[in-house]
């Protein structure tokens, strides 16, 4: 995580921006996740003179002002506690990453939220806190499951070990991966997604899982992003949540057809993302599954991007919101 600013007694206010990510990267169910470069979610946390955390700003009309299921304020008074805090906040966010998308714009909104309380505050707590208290708010409202959360928090690829303790690998990003990401006009909720993953699967299935994530952990440290495609083949998620996703079987092969070296669901869905590290191959795979996604009869958005290496920023703010009134104007 890297800090502009550290807090100080003075400080009013503080913003913080956290990036989106891919969550389980295929086979890795829960296990890993990375950082995508571009579209943010942005904090900005004030103090206010009445007990509670107060929602000023939602961020989305879709999104609750109800302090207790927005996972931002939920993360922030995850803090508070920790912290031994007793003070009142109020919370303004700007959603930059799709609503249910399968973009980490949850995980983000959260990672966002605590750091930016966490650094009013005089950035009393660490690492392992601020990821347990983003795992907090996460649990209130997706699932227990801290991938997207610790990438959006450390930025790049992160290998989560266990939850119970903590406990956060930052693997090496290989130098040529390139990111496309193609985002049909569709939501599903995350728990959704997660009821339709299988109870029981085979240990024909557990045993191809297990070679894929470890081929992908060892590209990552030999900067192989071949062999980091060819080991997205999940056997578990993938054929469970497809039946949910229309055009993405077809988005797969259509990119898979025009040179990515990997294709799967993004998180729980329904974004869906492919490994490629050619410039033109992945601008001919944006097109491509943007093509296909139409024939399926849903728009679709693709961008072109690369992980995410920054991970959670804080900006100090003195001045007013620009929906807060003040004789000084708005910044």
């Amino acid at each position: 995580m890297t800090q502009a600013t550290k807090a100080n007694e003075s400080a009013r206010r503080i913003t913080a921006s956290a990036p989106g990510g891919i969550g389980n990267i295929g086979p890795a169910l829960d296990v890993l996740g990375c950082a995508v470069a571009g579209a943010r979610d942005e904090i900005t946390i004030a103090w206010r003179d009445e007990p509670g955390i107060e929602v000023a700003d939602a961020g989305h009309p879709d999104l609750p002002r109800d302090a207790a299921r927005h996972t931002a304020a939920l993360a922030a008074a995850a803090v508070m506690r920790r912290a031994g805090a007793k003070h009142g906040l109020t919370l303004w966010c700007r959603k930059g990453l799709p609503l249910s998308g399968g973009q980490g714009g949850s995980a983000a909104s959260a990672v966002a939220g605590a750091v930016a309380t966490n650094a009013l505050l005089g950035n009393p707590l660490g690492t392992e806190a601020l990821l347990a208290s983003c795992l907090d708010a996460e649990s209130a409202v997706a699932g227990r499951h801290l991938d997207n959360i610790a990438a959006s928090l450390l930025g790049g690829i992160v290998l989560v070990r266990t939850l119970d303790p903590i406990e956060v690998v930052r693997l090496p990003v290989p130098a040529g991966l390139i990111l496309v990401l193609a985002q049909p006009a569709q939501r599903l909720l995350t728990v959704v997604a997660r009821r339709a993953l299988p109870e029981q699967v085979s240990r024909a299935d557990v045993v191809h899982q297990i070679g894929n994530v470890g081929a992908m952990v060892a590209a990552c440290y030999t900067g192989d992003v071949a062999l980091f495609g060819r080991a997205i083949d999940d056997r578990i998620a993938e054929p469970a949540r497809a039946p949910l996703l229309p055009g993405f079987v077809a988005a797969k092969r259509a990119a898979l057809d025009a040179g990515a070296y990997g294709v799967s669901i993004s998180g729980a869905g329904p974004s869906a993302f492919a490994v490629v590290s050619d410039d033109l191959i992945a601008h001919a795979v944006a097109t491509a599954m943007r093509a296909a996604y139409l024939a399926a009869g849903l728009e679709c958005t693709t961008r072109v991007t690369r992980v995410d290496s920054d991970g959670a920023l804080v900006n100090q703010d003195n001045f007013p919101h620009p929906g807060e009134a003040s004789s000084r104007g708005a910044k």
